[in-house]
């Protein structure tokens, strides 16, 4: 069964400094029929402008996954970490315990635009921690990058919980075949262009919630020259 969510059913919000849509119930949107998906919590599209961010704030028990998709975003906190996170880069923050961090955009004159991702990891009370890593858009071309996962296998971020993050670049036409445990579940986000899974067509903001299907067929959809990005979860 794939159920499909559009890119406009989302919660959004724009604040001004913050333009952002919610897959999923996040601060002042509420949808019960969207309170996260298995151990997946929070997919929030951010557009922050110029100069301007997050001040600090606490996270606890919480797998926080940063993924930019255009410009740089300054990531400071309570653990000593200080970088600036920018395309290609995965950052993963296991809040445990508890910590504050802050996020600003660090251009000051480029829009900054990522995705926050949540994980609710499978044991509380964990020591804090944070992993970066940098990805190509070569690895990720015409394949399924593993990005983050349970064990930190093939290079990936260790996530405290039972589930595998790809990352893929689709040109027009271009094939691809994932072969999932129908026990499983698995999440899908455009995040640019447009892509058919198992003939179905998604645009960029669209996500799919799959459940027992055995074969996940993607397909470049988009214009001659423009590449698809996706992210596939795959979750207990």
């Amino acid at each position: 069964m794939i159920q499909i969510r559009k890119a406009n059913e989302r919660g959004h919000f724009d604040h001004g400094w913050l333009n952002t849509y919610h897959s999923f119930s996040f601060s002042d949107y509420y949808d019960p029929a969207f309170m996260g998906f298995r151990s997946l919590r929070v997919i929030n599209e951010d557009r922050v402008q110029p100069a301007i961010g997050f001040p600090t704030h606490p996270h606890r028990d919480m797998e926080i996954i940063s993924y930019v998709l255009e410009g740089g975003l300054a990531h400071k906190d309570s653990m000593g970490n200080g970088s600036t996170i920018r395309p290609g880069d995965v950052q993963r923050m296991s809040a445990g315990t508890g910590i504050t961090h802050s996020e600003f955009n660090a251009s000051k004159e480029d829009l900054v635009h990522f995705l926050q991702i949540w994980i609710v990891p499978e044991q509380r009370g964990l020591k804090p921690s944070y992993e970066q890593t940098a990805y190509s858009a070569e690895e990720k071309r015409g394949k399924l990058r593993l990005i983050a996962s349970r064990d930190g296998r093939d290079g990936s971020v260790t996530v405290h919980q039972d589930m595998s993050l790809y990352a893929s670049l689709l040109g027009t036409g271009q094939k691809l075949v994932y072969q999932s445990d129908p026990k499983r579940y698995s999440w899908l986000q455009v995040i640019g262009g447009a892509i058919k899974l198992n003939d179905q067509l998604l645009e960029a903001g669209d996500g799919a919630m799959v459940k027992a299907e055995e074969t996940l067929a993607f397909e470049g959809a988009g214009k001659e020259t423009e590449e698809a990005e996706i992210l596939l979860f795959d979750l207990a």
